[in-house]
């Protein structure tokens, strides 16, 4: 893989894969049709985690201990052209191998069966029944228009149709087709009791046989999920899910919806575009003064998307660019495009606007304004889409969500961190009442509305969705011992999977050596591991020894009886392993291992005036090692020791990297088995709702503020948008002596977020991400509080207890008091962590209301 899978993407392929061993495994010993599904928000990047799975599937996998498919075909099946365009391109950027292999089934495809080791591009607009790949068949009576069959051979019988290749393909028994369904939910749903093209396509007809496996992504695949599980004789394995969640967590998405509406009534369409044009300018002012900060980042062009009502006039087109022009008079002529349904260009007044294809917006980077109408189609996305402003009626709020749902990633594929303001998106809606941007604003929060499959949104779990808020900035007021404090204070990793130490230590040498971080650091990882392995072979020599001959010999048994009965003799026998199947066994364990481990501990045992069998004898140890587990198990705990103490030594001369690289380390902290102490972001933009809407109907609520916190309004002031107890603990603590300061800690996954890990009841790990962090003026200077509202009745409650219990236990010296306050039965409690005797009953509790009613916890104030 060209690109490096999110840690959600990793977890999502590996599952995957795992479906695929099963499903290759029923169909070759018995013939049996499998299906199952990938679920993922817009967003999460379903075509790269594809591109991973299929590279796999001809490739094999190291990283997935997967082996390849000798004899596997691919076909990747969209309902709309551009959209297949747009995968295979996607899928080509991602899959460095696949680069050649993929192919779009044009109208002279002519194979009489699919290659091995291929993709094939195909869609449904090519199985009409007026598509010259299946000329020359006839549809039976209720298939017009559908899927064509083998009902009729031709005279010639020359095969030339595509349902001869498929057939061809799956009558060959050394191939293995995989059918792959692009944004599955579409075309599963019959029409007047006819089954769709893909459902022929899927389940065969006529001569066509069924394809023997399925695979359909897509956002919303319960249509899918739901078609399949009524077709007889096709087991359903079970579905993979990504958890939104874990996308919204990666930065891949942005953070922030802003949402723009009008205060009153009226015509205002010529004020809320120049708003718009000055949000797009903004945003291009931020964009170029970030990038110019970040050494070998690519320049960001922010676009404004500019939605039209369904039948424009030219004079409301005319009008719209003629204020677009005289807001920002710099624009170039030939910076606007239009994807307009009827794909031509337009000519209006003295405008020309060309036609785009909607995939093609995000690379043509000269193209700043795009006029649009409905929904764009499905599979497009901009990342650059920074501001949206819609003309279209308030009905249309399902539209505006699915347009929205286009625009949500991120343009660097990263968050920015400690910027709230290049992490979100604009959209303005001129003909929208307050209550219906909040229906608009709940579609967005929850991330889809099952009532239209197209709505969806890409998740929305840990995204924010504001009413013009005020931007921040850092508090003036603030000294700068208060910042230092706050960037040297401890959070730690939330490990997401079980990554393997071995190659997060080898891809960390390539970091650092690439940064100039450390001298030679892959040389010396090599190295380190070689001696590494050599320390334990010798610690668990017995075993290797006995491994070794299970890798040079085959055990079995033979059984003979004699005809016309009589008892069965067993003989065993042993076979010494040949050439070919030592490597075999070697290839085992570099996927168990890595590859790039194994092939540098062979060089560490062959010397360089080796022959053949020197070369084959450390190929029998490095497999043998392999099949030791739990001298694996030794290496792997060395080597997460090895990186652990690297990332420790080097926090410090990471600093001034550059984001980018930066977004790298992240990634390599998280393949942690175990938490891990990271560093905390200089919050440096944010953005706050100045008022609240308690309600569907009724005005908004003026919100207090505080003039205390780290990001102020340029009036100086910190909107207070909290609960009755978290204004308790404020209130509390600001009138505390020798206060400074206090940061509302964000409660998603920004890097200017302290967190805290901890093990759910399933032992999954999950963040605490204490409400707040209070600074005050200690003897020796500025010290930090750490204090936590917490609610004692969640199923959660005690895990979380637990977590700062331990996050105290590692880093409690560097706070003056970490504590964590509960309201019992109207009174405030709480609970000193950094006493020995609270955080030994948090570990021997199982209730935690018992610890804040007992005389462990006292009363708040």
């Amino acid at each position: 893989m060209r690109y490096t899978l999110k840690d959600y993407q990793a977890e999502a392929v590996e599952k995957v894969l795992d479906r695929i061993t099963q499903a290759q495994d029923m169909y070759k010993r018995h013939g049996a049709l499998s299906q199952f599904s990938l679920s993922a928000t817009t967003g999460a990047g379903k075509t790269v985690m594809a591109a991973a799975v299929i590279e796999a599937l001809l490739f094999g996998s190291d990283e997935f201990d997967f082996p390849r498919d000798p004899g596997a075909v691919v076909l990747w099946f969209s309902d709309d052209p551009s959209l297949n365009e747009q995968s295979r391109a996607r899928i080509q950027s991602a899959a460095s191998e696949l680069d050649w292999r993929m192919q779009i089934i044009s109208n002279d495809f002519r194979q009489s069966t699919f290659q091995p080791g291929h993709v094939y591009f195909l869609n449904t607009q090519k199985l009409s029944k007026n598509s010259l790949l299946v000329k020359g068949h006839e549809p039976s009576s209720d298939d017009e228009g559908t899927l064509l069959t083998l009902e009729k051979p031709r005279p010639d019988e020359v095969q030339s149709t595509i349902y001869d290749t498929i057939a061809n393909t799956v009558k060959n028994e050394d191939l293995t087709l995989y059918l792959i369904l692009d944004e599955a939910h579409r075309g599963m749903k019959p029409e007047r009791n006819r089954t769709t093209i893909v459902q022929r396509l899927i389940n065969g007809h006529g001569s066509v046989p069924s394809i023997p496996i399925v695979f359909g992504i897509s956002a919303t695949v319960e249509r899918f999920d739901q078609a399949m599980k009524n077709i007889k004789e096709r087991t359903a394995l079970p579905s993979v899910e990504v958890d939104s969640a874990l996308v919204q967590a990666s930065g891949l998405l942005k953070d922030d919806i802003v949402l723009s509406i009008p205060a009153e009534a009226g015509s205002y369409e010529s004020v809320l575009l120049r708003h718009a044009v000055e949000k797009i300018r903004s945003s291009t002012a931020a964009w170029n003064e970030y990038t110019s900060t970040q050494e070998g980042t690519e320049r960001v062009e922010p676009l404004l998307v500019v939605q039209m009502a369904d039948k424009p006039s030219a004079e409301d087109l005319t009008a719209t660019l003629d204020t677009i022009y005289e807001a920002w008079p710099e624009l170039e002529h030939d910076a606007v495009a239009n994807v307009f349904g009827e794909r031509e260009k337009l000519h209006f007044g003295s405008y020309v606007v060309p036609y785009i294809e909607p995939q093609r917006v995000q690379d043509a980077k000269h193209i700043r304004v795009l006029l649009a109408k409905s929904a764009i189609s499905t599979g497009w996305d901009c990342p650059r889409a920074e501001v949206l402003i819609s003309f279209r009626p308030a009905s249309d709020r399902t539209h505006i969500t699915q347009l929205l749902g286009r625009m949500i990633r991120t343009p660097l594929a990263r968050r920015i961190p400690g910027n709230e303001l290049l992490n979100s998106v604009d959209c303005i809606l001129p003909y929208f009442d307050k209550k219906t941007a909040k229906l608009v604003a709940n579609m967005l929060m929850q991330g889809a509305t099952r009532k239209d499959d197209e709505a969806e949104t890409g998740g929305g779990e840990g995204r924010r969705v504001l009413f013009e808020p005020v931007e921040l900035h850092p508090n003036q007021k603030m000294p700068d011992e208060l910042w230092q404090k706050f960037t040297a204070l401890p959070t730690v990793s939330i490990p997401q999977r079980q990554a393997k130490p071995i190659k997060r230590f080898t891809a960390l040498a390539a970091a650092l050596a690439k940064d100039g971080i450390v001298e030679n650091a892959v040389k010396h990882s090599r190295k380190t591991l070689n001696k590494v392995i050599a320390s334990r072979v010798v610690q668990y020599r017995e075993e290797v020894d006995a491994a070794r001959e299970d890798v040079l010999t085959m055990s079995g048994e033979t059984l003979r009886a004699r005809i016309g009965g009589g008892p069965l003799i067993s003989t065993s026998f042993n076979l010494s392993a040949d050439p070919r199947a030592i490597i075999e066994s070697y290839n085992s364990a570099s996927r168990r291992l890595s590859a790039a481990l194994c092939s540098s501990y062979v060089d560490y045992l062959v010397p360089t005036d080796a022959n053949e069998d020197d070369l084959l004898e450390a190929y029998v140890e490095v497999a043998a090692i392999g099949l030791v587990p739990e001298l694996v198990e030794s290496i792997e705990s060395e080597v997460g020791r090895l990186a652990t103490e690297w990332l420790d030594d080097t926090r410090v001369d990471r600093k001034d990297l550059p984001d980018e690289h930066q977004a790298e380390y992240e990634r390599l902290e998280g393949m942690a088995t175990s938490p891990e102490r990271v560093s905390l972001a200089l919050p440096q933009a944010g953005q706050a709702d100045t008022k609240m809407w308690r309600t569907e109907e009724g005005d908004p609520i003026t919100l207090p503020v505080d003039r205390n916190h780290l990001l102020v309004s340029d009036e100086g002031t910190f909107p207070l948008n909290l609960l009755g107890w978290e204004q308790h603990v404020l209130k509390t603590e600001s009138t505390r002596s020798n206060f400074v300061g206090w940061w509302r800690n964000p409660d998603r996954a920004v890097k200017d977020s302290l967190a805290i890990a901890y093990r759910d009841p399933s032992g999954q790990w999950k963040a605490l991400r204490p409400d707040f962090i209070f600074f005050a003026e200690g003897s020796n200077g500025i010290v930090a509080d750490l204090v936590d509202p917490h609610g004692y009745h969640l199923a959660d409650a005690l895990p979380k207890l637990r977590g700062l219990a331990k996050f105290t236990e590692d880093y409690g010296t560097e706070f003056r008091r970490i504590e964590s306050v509960a309201e019992i039965n109207g009174v405030y409690r709480v609970l000193d962590l950094k006493k020995d005797q609270v955080r030994k009953a948090i570990r021997e509790y199982q209730d935690a209301k018992a610890l804040y009613t007992s005389d462990l916890a006292t009363d708040y104030r």
